[in-house]
């Protein structure tokens, strides 16, 4: 059975599976009869769910700001993730890396760990979220050399500078995706007295969202209820408009950048200087935020090529790393036997 690697995201799961690449991206959600206590949909089918559903039954995420909020239920998700990737019964359980956020307590790795095994692993690789996205994203994180990485996920935010295989100076703040969509409902609710919901604050972030000044403004409609009149609205929002709403949780991102570049030792900042910042992660594909943090820091910074699935890649291409001699996981991370 091949290696497999899960990025086991707030607000996404991402299956990567060696010699067969991503296999599987589905929101982090799952449906449950609240009467028999009875699942009833996973992925794609609850997430539609969401916001849509009767008293008795309930769409919930059990993932929040990257940790476990409820075992049983990421236990059930992640083997049903697990057994539709393989696509067949399992002979024998494989080893499968999962990641975390940098600033994870003991219990909470723990709790990730024995989840991870429950849902059928043979060997479980916990393994810091900053590390995954490096590797994912081609740095050779082996080396001598300073490299700094920005992964902004749905819950977390992890900024990190790596180096010779480990974390040297890392942040992790619980500043991410979801808190730009929460951004942009306190933001409708105040400004248009127009309540939304979540999936209509994504899709806004994703056509119109900005960090950084549109050369040319754009905008799209997004429908609501009226607060004052409990009617069906339309409003049509610019994307000037949501840059004011990001503006609080994107500043956070530049901040938490700040700290890090300010605890590095200068021999790796001038690594950094060099070689220049990489972005990680869904989040990091919101409109301007890399030229944003470019402007900011004097540090040019990219976005890397496979963003959303760089995390998944490179907690798969560990377990390569781990085989080949290239690191020794008792220096860095957890490791499960």
């Amino acid at each position: 059975m091949a290696d497999i690697g899960i990025d086991l995201g707030t607000a996404s799961v991402i299956v990567y599976i060696k010699g067969q690449g991503t296999v599987l991206k589905e929101p982090s959600v799952v449906a449950i009869d609240k009467n028999n206590d009875t699942i009833l949909a996973v992925g794609e089918e609850a997430r539609s769910m969401l916001g849509r559903t009767p008293g008795n039954i309930v769409a919930i995420r059990p993932l929040r700001q990257g940790v476990i909020s409820d075992f049983d239920i990421t236990e059930k998700m992640l083997k049903y993730f697990i057994n539709k990737s393989v696509g067949r019964p399992l002979m024998r359980k494989p080893r499968i890396a999962v990641c975390v956020p940098s600033s994870v307590t003991e219990v909470e790795k723990r709790a990730v760990e024995d989840a991870t095994r429950q849902a059928g692993a043979r060997q479980v690789f916990v393994i810091e979220e900053p590390i995954a996205a490096a590797i994912g994203a081609g740095i050779d994180i082996a080396r001598a050399c300073g490299s700094m990485v920005v992964d902004i996920g749905g819950g977390t935010t992890d900024v990190a500078v790596i180096s010779l295989g480990g974390t040297v100076v890392s942040t992790s703040l619980k500043v991410a995706g979801d808190n730009f969509d929460e951004a942009i409902v306190r933001y409708m609710r105040k400004r248009h007295n127009v309540l939304i919901g979540e999936r209509s604050a994504e899709e806004l972030k994703i056509n119109v969202g900005t960090a950084y000044n549109r050369a040319v403004s754009t905008s799209m409609d997004v429908r609501g209820r009226n607060l004052i009149t409990g009617l069906p609205r339309t409003i049509n929002v610019t994307s000037d408009e949501m840059q004011e709403a990001l503006s609080e949780p994107v500043t956070s991102i530049i901040e938490a950048v700040y700290t890090v570049l300010e605890k590095t030792p200068p021999e790796l900042a001038s690594d950094i200087a060099d070689r220049g910042i990489v972005m990680t992660g869904g989040g990091s594909l919101l409109y301007g935020l890399d030229k944003l943090i470019k402007e900011k820091t004097g540090i040019n910074t990219i976005v890397a090529e496979e963003a959303v699935t760089c995390v998944a890649i490179g907690t798969g291409r560990y377990i390569e790393y781990v085989s080949d001699g290239k690191i020794d996981p008792k220096d860095v991370y957890r490791h499960s036997r």
